[in-house]
Formats: structure tokens, sequence, C-alpha cells
């Protein structure tokens, strides 16, 4: 995994989701963020950064919560010390590095403004319950390495999981066909999906 992978995909997350998740929010309502997968944290800390850029400038900046879990111990303690080495300059801006890093001897930290947003912790997406009451979900090039019964059951496990109206984020390799009386395309080329009621 890298930062700000897939540039595209993040630039619509900026323009076209977040104005949307924000809208639907109830006043004072936390904003809920799972990042499922999440190997070494870069996922989690760039969507973090998104959103902080997203909301720069108003007098109260709204609270976050974002989650970022992981099957590997050893990924989830990497993440949670955010040390990275000298070649994610070659990944973010100069501007983002300056906001959003401190530089360290070897490498750079993301902010404790960054990280105080992001909780990490092991979780199995196959055998653990799911967070709840989430505004967004994303969970990219997960599903492809699983067979068809537990890609459905964790697609079942996002759509109990999200909010009304929230919205799943998948990997540019992977589809909801099956899956469309669950979730409906908000951009279907960047796999951005809003979950859809239905009756139990």
């Amino acid at each position: 995994t890298r930062f700000f992978r897939d540039p595209d995909v993040f630039a619509v997350f900026q323009s076209a989701i977040l104005p949307g998740m924000f809208e639907a929010r109830a006043p004072g309502q936390q904003m809920r963020i799972w990042i499922a997968g999440c190997s070494t944290g870069e996922e989690v800390y760039s969507i973090a950064i998104s959103l902080l850029e997203f909301v720069s400038g108003e007098a109260n900046e709204p609270a976050v919560q974002i989650f970022g879990t992981d099957a590997s111990e050893t990924s989830i303690r990497r993440a949670r010390a955010a040390i990275f080495p000298d070649s994610i300059a070659n990944e973010i801006s100069p501007e983002r590095l300056r906001r959003f890093f401190v530089k360290l001897d070897k490498g750079y930290q993301v902010s404790k403004r960054v990280r105080d947003l992001c909780i990490f912790a092991r979780h199995n997406l196959c055998t653990d319950p799911p967070f709840g009451h989430l505004d967004l979900i994303s969970c990219r090039n997960v599903l492809i390495y699983l067979g068809q019964d537990l890609q459905r059951r964790i697609v079942a496990t996002f759509h109990y999981a999200l909010r009304p109206d929230g919205v799943l984020l998948l990997g540019t390799s992977e589809t909801l066909n099956a899956h469309s009386e669950s979730f409906s395309p908000l951009d279907r080329k960047h796999k951005f999906y809003t979950k859809l009621s239905r009756s139990e």
C-alpha cells in the first residue's frame, strides 16, 4: 500500500463524496469511518488528511473518528507508530508533508493532529463483529482475495454497519454487481457505493 493510492479516487472523495456525507450528517453527529484491511496505515492517514483538508477553515472542526483494522498485529503496530521512510516524499506533495507530517532523523511521522483522529485495532473481517453507525467504509482490494461465500458475508456485514445512505469504497478490481439490492453506485468508475435500505 502507499499514501493516496489511486489519486483520482481521493480527488473524487474530496470533491463529490465528502460534501454529501457532511450534508447528510445531523448537527453535532460524529463522523465515523472504518478502513478495513488497513495494512500499515497509509490509507487511514490519507483519508484523515483528505478530510482535514476538506474542513479546513471551518470555525469548528467536526468530530471525526477513523478506525483502521487489520488481521496482522505487526501491521497494526506499525500503523500506530505512524513512522514512514523518506521515500514517501515521492507520494505526497510538499504542501501535505509540511502540514501533516513531522520530519525525523530517518523518515517522517504523521502529525499528532492527524493521528488523534485514528484508532487502530486488530480485527478479523471474517469472524469479528463490525463497528457500527458508520458513515464510510473503505475496503480496497481485500475482497478479491476471498471466496464468493466470504465476500457475500462481508458485504452483508458492511451493509449492516453503515448508517442509512452510508458510503462503501472498494478497490479498483472489485465490484458489487452481485449485491445490487444492497448498494447503489455513486461513482462506478472510482468504486463508491451508497447503502440501500432493504426489508429484512
